[in-house]
């Protein structure tokens, strides 16, 4: 979905159902880097820099999404993701990681998303890298905290059999552990949540409770677009890895589980 789609979805649900659309509540960081306090000598360049350069290519991440990404190779460290997207064609969107939604949150990965079909030209060695996407869509999981419900509904039904190649480069603070100060060692690969039981106990509540989203309900009504879904590669890829019992989501299943 181009920009110029979304808006005028926006526009057009806006219009139809005259209500207005709800304030976005602030999600802060829980860590900060390490460092002294801006200088005068840097705050003037910054402002000289923002009246006299461009910054085009920022331009257009104003697609927000927030969701989980457990890591691949340890999937019980897992952290809440807000993702700000660029959607470049209908094929490929490339997304800005935060650990929140204000001002001085701390950029700490990215995510490049492509469709159903780009996935199908990929060679095999590299579909590994790149989780699926039906599970955080028909759990409720992944939200677009601010827009009226009919438009989240169209951005989801969108993304559909889609895939994401995440790569978080800083821990800010996986769920029940302290962030670090500073972005350190290697950059690690990011995965989905693809059945009950996988999300840490308590890890959609505390979402829900900080941006007034309700993930419970929001599987409710998309119920209705697991007649869209397709099996995808790599949803059993961290099946049975969790400390907890988990079972399936109605309409995700794994490519390879269904012979496909």
């Amino acid at each position: 979905m181009q920009r110029s789609t979304l808006t005028f979805i926006l526009g057009a649900t806006l219009l139809a159902t005259a209500a207005p659309v709800l304030a976005q509540r602030d999600s802060p960081p829980t860590v900060g880097p390490a460092g002294a306090p801006k200088s005068a000598k840097t705050q003037v360049l910054e402002v000289g820099a923002k009246v006299l350069q461009g910054a085009a290519p920022m331009r257009g991440f104003d697609i927000y999404l927030v969701g989980f990404h457990p890591m691949k190779d340890a999937p019980e460290l897992q952290m809440e993701a807000h993702h700000y997207c660029h959607q470049r064609n209908e094929d490929f969107a490339q997304c800005v990681l935060f650990d929140g939604n204000t001002a001085d949150a701390n950029m700490n990965g990215v995510e490049y998303i492509i469709s159903e079909k780009a996935f199908a030209l990929l060679p095999e060695a590299e579909r590994k890298f790149w989780h699926p996407h039906n599970g955080e869509i028909l759990s409720g999981q992944l939200v677009a905290p601010g827009i009226p419900e009919a438009a989240e509904k169209s951005l989801m039904k969108s993304k559909m059999n889609s895939y994401g190649k995440t790569w978080h480069t800083w821990n800010t603070g996986h769920e029940g552990h302290t962030g670090e100060a500073l972005p350190l060692g290697d950059a690690k690969l990011a995965w989905s949540f693809n059945r009950d039981g996988e999300a840490l106990p308590g890890l959609e509540q505390k979402r829900d409770r900080k941006l007034g989203t309700d993930t419970a309900a929001k599987r409710r009504d998309r119920a209705d677009l697991r007649g869209l879904a397709q099996p995808q590669s790599g949803v059993d890829d961290l099946k049975g890895k969790f400390a907890r019992p988990t079972t399936p989501i109605p309409g995700v299943a794994d490519v390879k589980a269904a012979g496909k």
